[in-house]
């Protein structure tokens, strides 16, 4: 068994899409990020990873390269699976946790386990989503921490 850790976060600006989960949640605000910014996806992404000592998603897709401009979030947990895979790793739960002030994210609660369900090929029960809030500590960010265990 394994076990990877991973966290992300990115600041909030007006004008920009929020993606999280692989989903554009309406907002006012979404990530400044190089990429499309879902800090969601960023942090598993890490945490498969660093399940294997794979380094982190900054070493296999720095934002000092001009391919990642404005690339989606799945491009790269896909490529984390594919590596995993490849080390006979086999992806059995996840833990997600998701700092966000505003918008509220309880309304989006299905659509994002069940998109991360079909990302991820796993059982929406062995997917665990949790919503919090910084209490006004730092409105202006989202933050997402994300726990992984794989067989293998």
């Amino acid at each position: 068994m394994r076990i990877g850790y991973g966290e992300d976060s990115h600041l909030l600006a007006e004008g920009r899409p929020l993606y999280l989960c692989g989903l554009e949640i309406p907002s006012p605000v979404g990530a400044l990020a190089h990429s499309d910014g879902d800090a969601a996806l960023h942090a598993l992404t890490d945490a498969l990873l660093a399940a294997y000592g794979l380094g982190d998603i900054g070493l296999l897709f720095p934002d000092t390269d001009p391919r990642w401009q404005g690339v989606r979030s799945e491009v790269f947990l896909g490529e984390a699976l594919i590596r995993v895979a490849g080390l006979g790793g086999k992806l059995l739960q996840v833990s997600l946790v998701l700092t966000l002030d505003r918008p509220k994210l309880n309304p989006h609660r299905e659509a994002l386990v069940a998109n991360l369900s079909r990302l991820l090929g796993l059982p929406k029960d062995r997917i665990g989503l949790a919503f919090k809030t910084s209490e006004g500590l730092s409105p202006s960010h989202v933050q997402a921490r994300a726990v992984v265990l794989l067989d293998g």
